[in-house]
């Protein structure tokens, strides 16, 4: 399990709006190249966004589904990009001041992913999620 914290400058409705626009998925999350379909309603329990993952051309189409949210609080999501496998990520939103502190915990939960040692998994999930991070504040900092 990895665990990532970084206080953001903007209040935690604003970084809801984020994290409630599916279609801005890509644009903060590493790896996420585009999007095809957010489900209506999302992001209620159960609801998905079709993304792809990788590289042009090598992209994998999959989807990330939302298993436990408590509006402008936290969201559980299930991530897949199969063959390489899934992983649960948390997002915790806690109000300071004007700002908001952010926290994300990923933990791979299957595929080849598993496979991989404890350090070398949680090295690489901390600096791809200290990017994701940081990416969504660039955003929700900025949101008009």
């Amino acid at each position: 399990m990895s665990t990532n914290e970084l206080t953001i400058r903007a209040t935690p409705e604003r970084v809801w709006e984020v994290l409630a626009d599916g279609w801005l998925y890509p644009l903060w999350v590493v790896g996420a190249a585009r999007m095809r379909r957010v489900d209506a309603g999302w992001p209620a329990e159960g609801t998905r966004i079709h993304h792809s993952v990788g590289l042009w051309p090598l992209l994998i189409n999959d989807h990330t589904e939302v298993l436990e949210v408590t509006p402008g609080k936290f969201l559980r999501l299930r991530a897949r990009a199969w063959p390489v496998g899934a992983a649960e990520i948390a997002i915790s939103l806690t109000p300071n001041g004007e700002h908001t502190d952010v926290r994300l915990d990923e933990e791979v939960t299957s595929g080849p992913g598993t496979l991989v040692p404890p350090p070398i998994e949680g090295l690489s999930l901390k600096l791809r999620n200290s990017e994701a991070l940081q990416r969504l504040a660039n955003i929700a900092e900025r949101r008009a």
